[in-house]
């Protein structure tokens, strides 16, 4: 059995901002709730999250052998996430400003594992970050690190909801877990909701992923429905960057979340003349390279994006 204060310092230790420990147990709601949203058709293109529903909501079945999961969030919110000038037709989620949080978040959670190794030498474990079918956002809030907000993301009432999360499944019971956050929410606040220029968000607190900028931006399968990009080439912060808590919260601390360049310095014509090895010499190591300098290009000229 592993001390919870043991995996509490270590992860803030490789540099995390929030950390919970939950026991590996089955999430029968949450299941059910994203099995109806996948009736509803609402993941569009994203076929992939029709496979392996029961793993995603059953630590235990995803990893054999799972006793516990350690739930780790950090923040990367930049200046560049507190919004664009409104004529801006070149915006950047500010996540994919910095290094792809993928490798970096998975070379932390591999330290925090080493460290809880020395302790239990016959630990084993799987890291995982925006990978695999694991139901994050359903961990992070059993793990006591927010509620899920009514733009269907993980909200921290001192951090907001840009965060990035990774899971450690580990092989060892836990002295302590930790429990959902109680006396905190959105309250009657729908600024995310309003600030969705199509209207992807719905009242259940689920997203219609035809209508999302984010993922038309980026997913190579794109949905008919009409929509309009509003100026953004690589994911969407609409409805972050409205967001009370996301307006308050402090600047990510960790310097591997910096931004790499300043979207800012870019306008529509440097995009479109920019060439692959400039777009690799400037964003190679960033999660850009998923969508291609090709498919950005395209997101400018967009027929549906405002002029």
């Amino acid at each position: 059995m592993i001390p919870r204060n043991l995996i509490i310092n270590a992860a803030l230790g490789e540099g995390f901002d929030l950390v919970g420990v939950v026991p590996a147990e089955a999430m029968l709601a949450e299941r059910n709730k994203f099995s109806e949203w996948l009736l509803q058709g609402s993941h569009s293109s994203l076929s992939y999250l029709e496979r392996n529903v029961e793993k995603r909501f059953d630590p235990s079945l995803l990893v054999e052998g799972c006793r516990s999961v350690v739930v780790c969030a950090v923040s990367y919110l930049s200046p560049y996430s507190r919004g664009y000038a409104e004529d801006c037709r070149t915006k950047i989620a500010s996540y994919a400003l910095a290094r792809d949080y993928h490798v970096t978040i998975k070379t932390m959670l591999g330290r925090v594992a080493q460290r809880l190794a020395e302790y239990a030498p016959e630990m084993r474990f799987r890291a995982f970050t925006d990978s695999a079918p694991v139901a994050e956002k359903s961990l992070a809030v059993r793990a006591g690190l927010g509620w899920i907000g009514r733009n269907t993301l993980v909200v921290n009432p001192r951090l907001g909801s840009m965060m990035h999360l990774g899971e450690l499944f580990i092989s060892e019971d836990v002295d302590g877990y930790d429990t959902p956050m109680t006396g905190v929410g959105c309250g009657t606040c729908r600024r995310c909701v309003e600030a969705c220029p199509n209207g992807a968000i719905s009242d259940d607190r689920t997203i219609n992923t035809h209508r999302c900028i984010s993922c038309r931006t980026i997913e190579r399968e794109g949905s008919e429905t009409p929509i309009t990009l509003d100026g953004w080439i690589y994911g969407c912060d609409a409805c972050q960057s409205v967001c009370p808590f996301n307006r308050h919260a402090p600047e990510h601390r960790n310097p591997l979340f910096d931004p790499l360049f300043d979207p800012t310095a870019l306008d529509a014509a440097a995009w479109l003349a920019m060439s692959d090895t400039e777009f690799e010499a400037m964003a190679g190591t960033t999660a850009m390279p998923r969508a291609g300098l090709e498919r950005i290009k395209g997101n400018i000229t967009f027929p549906m994006s405002n002029d």
